[in-house]
């Protein structure tokens, strides 16, 4: 197949207003049109107007009827996605077993990481196919691939997605819709603020994701992930051990 050249695409994007999701932006702006949808806020607003030729669609990715409430906006507008990116997600590092868990984190990281970008592509698929090359990324993890202790809905959530994706992937398999997961390291952002080590930027993690985008990977796996994948070819149980102290 053909690289695909992004240009004069309707690219849209959930959780832009922060780390990966606005360096994707500010990456893909000038040459495209880019609808955002993501939780109102003043960064939402900042967004509108840093970038004045997006399109801004307020939703709270934690509540499936509200992302539906979007997804049916950009429909009825009639005109073709090209490139949608489920890019938002949320993490929580407590414990089961430690006294700050909330119970109510379980359902929000459910709905925000996989619930979600489900109801999403469902929703788009009649504009995701007048396309003529329309492709789905999901933006996912090493920890989709092993667990790590903690965060520990996040990482099903991640294995969630993973599985998903490819389940889709067999479904599409007939119709031009290309599905791409995109495995990310530690990236520098805030919701890795004061965790971890090695981390790469956002800056570089958007460009390689815009890179397997136009290459057509179906799997887009950036810095120490394809590390993982070495490691989990030779041994599973070493890698599970490696990403059990993470």
């Amino acid at each position: 197949m053909e690289p695909i050249q992004l240009k004069s695409k309707h690219i849209v994007l959930t959780g832009g207003t922060a780390g990966i999701g606005k360096e994707l932006i500010k990456q893909l702006y000038s040459k495209n049109s880019i609808s955002v949808i993501a939780r109102p806020s003043n960064r939402l607003d900042e967004l509108g107007r840093e970038f004045d030729n997006i399109r801004v669609y307020e939703a709270d990715l934690a509540k499936p009827e509200s992302v539906a409430e979007a997804a049916n906006k950009l429909v009825t507008r009639d005109e073709p996605i090209d490139v949608l990116i489920n890019n938002a997600a949320v993490q929580y590092t407590p414990h089961f077993l430690d006294n700050d868990f909330a119970l109510e984190t379980i359902e929000r990281e459910i709905d925000t990481n996989l619930t979600s970008p489900a109801v999403l592509i469902y929703l788009t698929l009649p504009a995701l196919l007048k396309s003529a090359s329309p492709v789905i990324v999901n933006v996912n993890s090493g920890l989709g691939l092993v667990p790590k202790s903690s965060s520990a809905v996040y990482c099903a959530t991640k294995g969630g997605l993973n599985i998903l994706s490819q389940a889709l992937a067999n479904q599409f398999e007939n119709c031009p819709i290309q599905i791409s997961q995109v495995f990310l390291p530690l990236v520098d952002t805030k919701m890795t603020e004061g965790r971890g080590s090695g981390k790469i930027s956002a800056t570089e993690a958007a460009s390689q994701i815009i890179y397997g985008i136009q290459k057509r990977q179906a799997e887009i796996n950036i810095g120490k992930v394809k590390l993982l994948r070495l490691i989990m070819r030779i041994s599973p149980s070493l890698a599970r051990s490696i990403m059990k102290k993470g």
